[in-house]
């Protein structure tokens, strides 16, 4: 109680006592007091019949309803998250009775979405530049078959992204993701490993179809086979730097692949049932 509320009623009580104002108005000018003193709360609690109890906060001030939509939905998220770090945990930890019982399954919830790449914390950083080039046989009304230059897809891309402020995460990581797809599931001798091996050359097989429909001196041309390497180009020291480091580049060819309608653009086919047609009648003449 402040001491002003105190003197107060002190001062009522005295006058009350002095003015022959009975005790009884006295003391209940008093409890008034002392309720205000209070604070609004609880003046309005007894005005109500009772003292209130603490207001609901969170899910609890919703409605039933919609409590329980809330927690429906935390219990669904709760469960997703559980699920997601047992199975990025089982992808990145060493081989086991549960990675070898339910290797697919665990792979088939990581790829390709939340694949795990720890190259960025490795003890020796890459200090190559890859690269991805690829060369056609075709077909063409005036000169018959023929097999195309090499074309540096990544030069492509890396065209596309200089100066461009957001560039776009296929021209960042589609040839390279591709490369590292296909060197993962093939061995040494470009022998696929299982269904995914042949899923990378189809992968790669369409997006080389891809580029190479874009170019205008493929123009209705009818492309019979690809051919593409990888070109791995050391980075050279930097000048102020006393080590020395051998920048020939390497190259790993791949295998030439039969082009199918399947691997071609939408739309390619007409071009190439036309191509045909005309080298067939250049041939007849």
């Amino acid at each position: 109680m402040d001491a002003d509320v105190e003197r107060d009623i002190g001062a009522d009580v005295e006058t009350g006592v002095g003015t022959g104002v009975g005790a009884g108005a006295a003391t209940d000018s008093a409890a008034d007091a002392a309720e205000l003193s209070k604070g609004p709360n609880a003046a309005v609690q007894g005005a109500q019949g009772g003292p209130a109890g603490p207001a609901g906060s969170g899910i609890m001030a919703l409605s039933l309803p919609y409590q329980v939509v809330a927690a429906v939905a935390l219990a669904v998220a709760g469960v997703f998250v559980c699920v997601h770090l047992a199975m990025v945990f089982l992808h990145v930890a060493p081989s086991n009775t549960l990675t070898k019982r339910h290797g697919q399954a665990v792979d088939d919830w990581i790829y390709p979405e939340f694949e795990q790449n720890w190259k960025l914390f490795a003890p020796n950083p890459l200090q190559q530049n890859v690269s991805v080039e690829v060369r056609a046989e075709v077909v063409t009304a005036g000169d018959g078959r023929r097999t195309t230059g090499w074309i540096d897809l990544t030069a492509q891309d890396a065209a596309a992204i200089r100066h461009n402020p957001l560039p776009s995460h296929t021209q960042q990581n589609e040839l390279r993701r591709a490369v590292d797809f296909y060197l993962n599931s093939h061995s040494d001798d470009d022998s696929p490993n299982g269904t995914r091996g042949h899923l990378s050359e189809e992968y790669m097989r369409r997006i080389a179809m891809l580029r190479l429909d874009g170019l205008a001196s493929l123009e209705g041309a009818d492309v019979r086979r690809v051919q593409l390497r990888a070109v791995t180009r050391p980075v050279p020291a930097p000048r102020w730097s006393t080590e020395k480091n051998d920048v020939t580049p390497s190259y790993r060819d791949l295998p030439w692949w039969k082009v199918t309608d399947a691997d071609r653009p939408a739309g390619a086919s007409g071009s190439r049932t036309d191509a045909a047609g005309q080298s067939r009648g250049e041939a007849g003449r």
